[in-house]
């Protein structure tokens, strides 16, 4: 008969487990749909700072597995499968922490990384397909023109125009897009601004759930030793 003690360890490891297949879900979710929605913004910064919403739909399923992993050690009271358990949770806890720094170590650096493929993208917008869609889909959907301002198309368009997707509220009639009805605003802060949010809320998931999963990892340590107990003075 396992003691009172025991029994609330386990029944703690088992909700843990069953919030954490939970939070892989969600995690999975929130990976998938930053990569989905945001990656088209990759012209401007390079694959590689979208390499972490990757990382995180790995890790949403690992988290997945593992938890269902870890209610049946504690459901069976298998020292065994519980500090296998223990072993994929640490490794797990590892990956979100080098998540939770990644997250921050983007955001630190999203400025430059910006700065240099707007640039970039803008010096080839002339001949270059690629970037005519990324443009026209950043100040589209930021509500934007040019980098800093309408100012920035000066050497490419003439006659005080500027690209179709910089005027929102062209009046009706009207067929030519000119500064008069471009936006004011600059692409970069404001993508700046809305990718820094995202790298930040990857820092504060890798983080959150590393802190939580530090907890679980404990108690199935605990759970591991008063089983190991339990069976040896049987």
């Amino acid at each position: 008969m396992p003691s009172l003690g025991i029994s609330c360890v386990r029944y703690l490891v088992f909700f843990f487990n069953f919030l954490f297949a939970i939070t892989g879900l969600v995690v999975i979710v929130t990976g998938a749909v930053i990569q989905s929605n945001y990656y088209h913004y990759s012209n401007f910064v390079g694959d590689n700072f979208w390499t972490a919403p990757i990382v995180l739909i790995v890790i949403g399923s690992i988290i997945f597995v593992v938890a269902c992993f870890g209610c049946c050690g504690a459901a069976k009271e298998s020292p065994c499968m519980i500090i296998t358990f223990s072993i994929f949770l640490g490794l797990v806890f590892l990956a979100e922490i080098g998540i939770g720094i990644a997250g921050y170590y983007k955001h630190e650096e999203l400025g430059g990384i910006l700065e240099k493929g707007f640039n970039k993208t803008l010096d080839s917008y002339a001949t270059d397909k690629g970037a005519q869609e990324a443009w026209n889909l950043v100040q589209s959907e930021m509500v934007c023109c040019g980098i800093k301002g309408p100012e920035d198309w000066e050497p490419i368009y003439k006659n005080d125009t500027v690209p179709r997707a910089c005027c929102h509220r062209m009046p009706v009639g009207v067929n030519k897009c000119t500064r008069e009805y471009a936006s004011t605003e600059g692409c970069f802060s404001k993508l700046s601004s809305y990718l820094g949010s995202k790298s930040l809320i990857l820092a504060g998931i890798g983080i959150g759930l590393a802190i939580v999963q530090l907890i679980a990892v404990l108690l199935a340590c605990c759970l591991y030793g008063s089983f190991r107990r339990q069976y040896e003075t049987v």
